[in-house]
């Protein structure tokens, strides 16, 4: 039996959290009252009688709930973006590499990827570590996701009895390119350069489309659109991040084809001259909750899918 506590299980990554280990018979949930839930001294505590403690804080809240604890064998999965470029920290995508996964299995520090970092660094990160893109790569990437991404806040403004008509329609943010992705998208991927990112957050509950638009000229000499399908193809058969032909909706790509749930698509469009690669999931499975339960089952010696909803 997994003692387990949830620091800001109030949250929308936290409920979801909560509500998927409430359910498994080999967790026992550590819970706070509402006016315990924020005093240091209780969080403290039930922090270090956990074997696990999720992070679903903000990331000044989630460096200070680090610095409570004492116990050596309490595993820490942070959600925030607060350690995800921090070394001594595991990157919580397992299917990066072997070295990804024998780190979060091995670690006692877990830093869940951002939900639009995930999409970009599993499509980047083979293309780097393979050679067809270079280090020096300057790539764009868009990434379209519900508005569930947003919280509690951006849940209630765009299901209000008064929407604004400003929310009836898909709308840009980050354009100041200052997004607190970059860093990881950056950093895990090898790059030297952050990205032109321009994530857009549209009027459905959740899922989430990013997409790498690349050139040929982009690419290592001699490189064809089959030789980035084959490196999807060997590196993604899984049944949480899978390569998948042929995907499209007759010629369109639903951002909310894997709403609800935990798994992770990777397809290539376009042709010889100008390319697409595109990451489909949720925002709130392999981009959030999802992937911190998989990093839980590899912490704890249960199989990665164990629970998860693919």
């Amino acid at each position: 039996m997994h003692k387990i506590f949830i620091d800001g299980s109030a949250g929308t990554t936290g409920l979801r959290i909560y509500d998927r280990l409430r359910k498994r018979d080999n967790t026992e949930l550590i819970t706070l009252s509402e006016e315990r839930r924020k005093d240091p001294k209780a969080r403290r505590e039930a922090i270090n009688s956990a074997d696990a403690v999720f992070l679903c804080l903000p990331d000044e809240a989630a460096r200070e709930a680090v610095s409570f604890v004492e116990n050596p064998d309490t595993v820490v999965i942070d959600a925030s973006t607060a350690h995800r470029t921090q070394s001594d920290w595991a990157y919580g995508f397992p299917e990066l590499s072997v070295e990804h996964f024998q780190k979060i299995k091995t670690s006692k520090r877990i830093a869940v990827p951002g939900c639009h970092a995930s999409g970009f660094i599993a499509l980047a990160f083979p293309l780097v570590q393979k050679g067809i893109l270079t280090p020096a790569a300057r790539l764009s990437c868009h990434s379209i996701t519900g508005y569930s991404g947003g919280g509690k806040k951006m849940i209630a403004e765009y299901e209000g009895e008064d929407v604004d008509r400003l929310l009836l329609a898909p709308r840009q943010y980050g354009i100041a390119q200052k997004h607190k992705h970059l860093n990881e998208m950056k950093n895990i991927t090898g790059l030297e350069n952050y990205p032109l990112f321009c994530p857009i957050v549209s009027n459905f509950y959740s899922g989430m489309e990013v997409t790498i638009p690349l050139f040929a000229a982009d690419l290592s000499p001699n490189c064809t659109l089959s030789d980035i399908k084959a490196v999807y193809r060997e590196k993604y058969t899984g049944g949480v991040v899978r390569y998948a032909e042929n995907c499209d909706e007759g010629g369109f790509l639903s951002a909310g084809a894997y709403s609800g749930k935990d798994s992770m698509e990777i397809s290539v469009h376009g042709n010889e001259e100008r390319i697409l690669l595109v990451a489909r999931y949720d925002n709130l499975g392999k981009g959030a909750s999802g992937a911190a339960l998989e990093c839980f089952n590899i912490a704890f010696g249960y199989e990665p899918e164990k629970d998860l909803e693919l």
